[in-house]
């Protein structure tokens, strides 16, 4: 579970061998100029698949940040996965961030559900409820109960998440991507004091959410 940061997602590798081979064969055949837009194609693939190490905050009752984006809600909502009334801050990814999602607590998970659905635009508010996501539920070890939910987007089709019921995960441990464009909306308890407003850009893992 513990992911390496290899600088390159995993999840990438097969993108960017198939639009680096078929550059390399247009080059070979008509040339560089031919194949120039190909090569721009396999460097924003490059980018888009990025996944640089963090670094972590240790302050104990900091919810950090599960992904790269820029803030788009800071409100009381219902939490639909932990049956509360919860802090949410939610996180817009465009296609220039970064897209794997790390865990914004030390924590147990508690519950894992995948839900299928639509593809709205993530920057919207109704795209937390019905557009494709998994959501995983975490309990600290003070009892605190934190959501983390994977929202698909209008480009992205595909939510990835590797962490199962009963796992226990570190604070920036990596579990999970969106390919294309996404958002992540975390849920906490009432209470928790927000360290981020609305428009403000913020980095998975570095970046503290809230304090608990």
């Amino acid at each position: 579970m513990n992911y390496p940061h290899p600088l390159i997602a995993r999840e990438g590798w097969p993108f960017i061998a198939i639009v680096a081979f078929v550059a390399l064969l247009i080059n070979a055949c008509f040339g560089f100029g031919w194949a120039f837009p190909i090569w721009l194609l396999t460097a924003f693939v490059v980018q888009f698949f990025r996944d640089p190490p963090r670094p972590i905050p240790t302050q104990a009752n900091a919810v950090l940040c599960p992904a790269d984006g820029r803030v788009v809600a800071v409100e009381t909502a219902h939490d639909p996965y932990a049956g509360r009334e919860a802090l949410k801050i939610s996180v817009f990814m465009n296609v220039f961030n970064v897209h794997s999602q790390r865990s914004p607590v030390d924590g147990t998970v508690q519950k894992v559900e995948y839900f299928p659905g639509a593809f709205f635009n993530a920057a919207l508010d109704k795209a937390s409820l019905e557009n494709e996501r998994n959501a995983i539920v975490l309990t600290t070890s003070a009892g605190q109960t934190v959501t983390s939910v994977q929202v698909a987007g209008l480009i992205a089709r595909r939510v990835l998440c590797y962490t199962k019921v009963g796992a226990v995960l570190a604070r920036g441990q990596r579990y999970g991507f969106i390919r294309f464009g996404s958002r992540v909306d975390v849920y906490l308890p009432l209470g928790s004091r927000p360290r981020v407003a609305i428009g403000e850009k913020v980095s998975a893992s570095s970046t503290v959410l809230a304090e608990l």
